[in-house]
């Protein structure tokens, strides 16, 4: 098994809505923000080579998106989604398997693309994409604290398609992949679980978005149940730390992996690495 990490670019997020009810005064130290109080963030994928299986979990927020968005959300950087994969020697007709963890647009804008007459085709024309069941019936009909987050263009396409399978429904079918469904941030997000050899490594998704949100309250605003996220990460933590799992950070834009240990306060962040380091 190779695992690779995929960069899909930059974005901007506000740092009070990131880290909830954290004081600016501590949280602007972590990561400063610009004068509109928006932090970046990275919006990173995670490739898995298996056997004839190539997996990739999330697609980040993609390029189809109107000036109006991104004049909300800033874009940026050098790095998008096919760049990252030719840069492994991967392209998107390669992609067997893509495990959304959830619909919230920089997890899965850029799994739907423009073809040249603007119409929306799937970015990856030769995968299976896994979401949860639940998790979608969710997304359609959106609650109004995360409207603004599933956009219609980023999940019918997948529907239409016929290329959308159910986690909850099905296996996978790779027994070094393995899905936790949490429901703090959103209904029935996965949590990706990959078995290498004597490893673990976890996928966190949003319940643990970058290494500063090990601490426990630094829980995001965005989260619709806020105190189920402490009891999921606490549970997480606990787990990572007593059987020494390597933790991947989705959003955080200098660290990519750490492990964990404890002392008299709690769980901590003893050690971080990029991921082709282990």
């Amino acid at each position: 098994m190779n695992l690779y990490s995929i960069e899909t670019g930059l974005f901007k997020l506000d740092g009070g809505a990131m880290f909830g009810v954290v004081p600016k005064t501590m949280w602007e130290k972590l990561n400063p923000p610009d004068e509109n109080n928006m932090c970046t963030w990275a919006s990173r994928c995670l490739l898995i080579e298996t056997g004839e299986r190539l997996v990739l979990i999330d697609t980040g927020l993609g390029d189809k998106q109107d000036i109006k968005f991104r004049s909300h959300f800033y874009p940026h950087g050098e790095d998008t989604l096919e760049k990252s994969l030719q840069k492994h020697g991967f392209t998107p007709e390669d992609i067997t398997d893509v495990i959304l963890t959830h619909l919230h647009f920089d997890h899965c804008g850029g799994a739907v693309r423009l073809d040249g007459n603007g119409q929306p085709v799937l970015t990856f024309p030769n995968a299976t994409y896994w979401s949860s069941s639940e998790h979608w019936k969710w997304a359609l009909d959106p609650n109004p604290r995360e409207k603004a987050s599933f956009l219609k263009e980023n999940i019918l396409p997948i529907m239409e398609s016929g290329q959308l399978k159910f986690t909850d429904q099905e296996e996978i079918g790779i027994n070094t992949i393995e899905v936790e469904y949490v429901n703090g941030h959103t209904e029935a997000m996965q949590i990706v679980h990959i078995y290498r050899d004597d490893q673990t490594i976890t996928f966190c998704a949003d319940l643990i978005p970058s290494h500063h949100h090990v601490r426990m309250p630094y829980i995001m605003a965005y989260d619709v149940r806020p105190l189920e996220t402490i009891k999921e990460k606490s549970k997480l933590l606990e787990t990572a730390y007593e059987n020494d799992y390597i933790l991947f950070f989705q959003h955080d834009k200098d660290v990519e992996c750490c492990k964990l240990d404890r002392n008299e306060r709690g769980i901590y962040v003893s050690e971080t690495f990029r991921l082709d380091e282990i």
